[in-house]
């Protein structure tokens, strides 16, 4: 589903706007279909035994009461624990399925919150990584401006957060469909330069530097196996031009 929309919002054109909403709109869309296909799933499960299975209150008429839609009505109101109590099970094992739908209810609404309060944090992770990257852009190449000590540890700490960002698009994928409103806040448009940096690493005369510009541009390797195997689906290995097709995907959708 986040896939199709993220797809279908490039298609449509709406530009940043439609854009921003992708990623956010996808996970209630994502929810939304838990709960109705949950929903759903338990009320053909009542369906066949209403009425005589279960017990009405008494301003209730049960043959008035036996059909599909009130199948969904119960199995509506088991999920979301409401408990209104004017169809209650009967039957002994039914009596023992309703209150499972209920813990099920309560499971989803917890995984459901649980989920989005773990994709937020990746989103800004990346979103920080880029800032970094910008602002490291505008103070000048480090190895002119630092010595080769706090490069190397620079290196090695960006390294860090490309395999931190690897590691939560490979945990919560859809992150990667969550839009960056600037291109300061987007590492689709900042990565290259810390492609640039470890190759730049590379030369340094400094062991230290040389050593994590390494580390840096392995971890940018392992990236863009990521992005490709799992978003852009490419028939390349080529790391350049995978980071060329993410820019692409991400950057363009500015306008």
């Amino acid at each position: 589903m986040t896939t199709g929309l993220w797809w279908l919002v490039g298609r449509i054109g709406t530009g940043g706007r439609g854009v921003s909403v992708a990623g956010p709109l996808a996970l209630v869309l994502v929810a939304a279909l838990w709960t109705l296909t949950m929903i759903l799933g338990w009320a053909l499960i009542y369906c066949p035994h209403l009425p005589g299975g279960f017990s009405y209150s008494s301003d209730l008429d049960p043959t008035q009461r036996a059909g599909f839609l009130d199948a969904l009505y119960l199995s509506a109101v088991t999920v979301a624990t409401l408990g209104f109590g004017d169809i209650v099970p009967a039957d002994g094992w039914l009596r023992i399925v309703v209150p499972l739908e209920a813990l099920i209810g309560f499971a989803l609404l917890t995984a459901v919150v649980s989920w989005i309060s773990q994709v937020y944090p990746a989103v800004t992770r990346r979103r920080t990584l880029a800032l970094r990257l910008s602002a490291l852009r505008r103070a000048g190449r480090p190895a002119d401006r630092f010595g080769p000590t706090m490069t190397s540890s620079l290196l090695t700490s960006l390294a860090t957060d490309v395999i931190q960002v690897r590691v939560d698009l490979t945990q919560h994928a859809e992150a990667y469909y969550f839009h960056d409103a600037e291109d300061e806040m987007s590492l689709a448009a900042m990565v290259d330069y810390a492609a640039d940096l470890a190759v730049q690493g590379q030369t340094s005369p400094s062991v230290e530097v040389r050593a994590g510009a390494a580390l840096l541009g392995r971890a940018l390797e392992d990236l863009t196996t990521v992005l490709n195997r799992e978003f852009l689906r490419l028939d390349t290995d080529d790391a350049t031009t995978i980071l060329h097709a993410y820019a692409a995907d991400r950057v363009r959708r500015l306008s």
